[in-house]
């Protein structure tokens, strides 16, 4: 149900009823109903599109600049201060949520494999492996030593003293400051999305439901206001 349509109906109804009944009373209260509801429906309206020749109409869209700078210093000077970013850190189940099997398991070992085996080349077992046919003898072993090789990393990736090392480490001022400036850059390139008719939908979807609140209160203020003064002139 639209409010602001509702309240203007009533408050029009009423003052055709006064003036077809004759009733002042009725009358003054539906033409000051009508004008409280009419205003700030008008004011709402203006607050999201611009009026030709009405200064100070379009203000959210014509401010989204504003808005888009007031959102970046509340995400970096109230979420991710220096000490928000701390206190994550310190927590244990912070550190204890990060999974880096799904990435470990993406990691190509292959080079470390063939490292190994040019190490062995190099080594005084070389000229022993040269009897056995070589380099070529130990490939049936890349994949055991791939599938081995990973599942330990996984397993030293999540032990405690690995997370530990890892808080140490970012912990780091010079760390912090860089994880800083990344959170920033990244709020930064997601707000550069934003354009006015976002930032006027976005504004709208907050407060819409209590702006038809703002016309039925213009609409009964207006209308005690009506009462009033025909009463006084009464």
């Amino acid at each position: 149900m639209n409010k602001s349509l509702v309240t203007n109906l009533l408050a029009a109804a009423l003052v055709v009823v006064g003036y077809v009944i004759d009733s002042a009373m009725v009358l003054s209260v539906g033409l000051f109903a009508l004008s409280g509801a009419i205003t700030n429906w008008v004011a709402i309206y203006m607050l999201f599109e611009k009026v030709p020749g009405l200064y100070g109409s379009g203000v959210v869209p014509s401010r989204f600049e504003e808005f888009k700078a007031g959102i970046a210093h509340l995400m970096m000077k109230q979420f991710f201060t220096t000490e928000n970013i701390e206190r994550f850190l310190s927590e244990k189940q912070g550190f204890s949520k990060i999974d880096l099997a799904p990435v470990i398991g993406k990691v190509d070992l292959a080079p470390s494999f063939d490292a190994l085996i040019s190490t062995v080349a190099q080594s005084s077992f070389g000229g022993m492996l040269s009897m056995f046919g070589g380099t070529d003898a130990l490939l049936p072993l890349k994949e055991p030593f791939i599938v081995k090789m990973k599942a330990s990393l996984v397993e030293m990736a999540q032990s405690d003293a690995f997370h530990e090392l890892l808080q140490q480490e970012i912990e780091q001022p010079n760390v912090m400051a860089d994880l800083q400036a990344k959170i920033a850059n990244i709020v930064e390139q997601r707000l550069s999305e934003l354009t006015p008719q976002m930032v006027k939908k976005i504004v709208q979807d907050m407060i819409q439901t209590h702006l038809g609140w703002l016309v039925i209160w213009g609409g009964v203020f207006g209308g005690l206001i009506g009462l009033v003064a025909a009463l006084i002139q009464g």
